[in-house]
């Protein structure tokens, strides 16, 4: 599946399959099961009785978790998120590399940026032709389909 550049005859582009926007919907909903635990275990922290945080402070701290969740996976463990993982997706840069430590932070706020107008910015990638959201186009990231975690087996007739 290589295919030649216009202007070189030496260079090769590789090919990678979209990953389909169920696909990417079911791996988010994971990432938010996955979440909702370190969430609520700083929430009752933070929140205690005895010695609240300043509501500024908390707010910093509920937003900064799911950031530090998507980069960490995203840039320590080849672009996937548990959810990720589980459906054989993954992320990667528009030139096929992966994701730098800035890329993640950009992708990772633009998370709140797609949601933000009634989610227009996941609705998006209903219309795009790369499947693209606006957190995608902000990061130049691509969801592709993980051909190395996709299984095979010979069945003898």
């Amino acid at each position: 599946m290589e295919e030649k550049a216009k202007n070189s005859d030496s260079s090769q582009v590789e090919v990678y399959e979209l990953a389909g926007l169920v696909e990417r919907l079911a791996a988010n909903i994971i990432d938010n099961i996955v979440l909702i635990i370190p969430i609520i275990i700083v929430q009752l922290i933070i929140f205690s009785p005895e010695d609240p945080l300043p509501a500024q402070f908390a707010q910093f701290i509920l937003l900064a978790i799911p950031v530090i969740y998507h980069w960490f996976f995203w840039t320590r463990r080849n672009g996937q998120t548990p959810g990720k993982f589980a459906l054989g997706i993954r992320v990667i840069r528009y030139d096929g590399s992966e994701m730098s430590d800035i890329d993640a932070l950009i992708r990772a706020v633009g998370y709140h940026v797609s949601g933000i107008l009634f989610g227009l910015g996941y609705i998006w990638a209903f219309f795009d032709k790369r499947n693209q959201t606006w957190h995608d186009k902000m990061a130049r990231t691509f969801v592709i389909r993980n051909e190395e975690q996709r299984k095979t087996v010979e069945i003898p007739v």
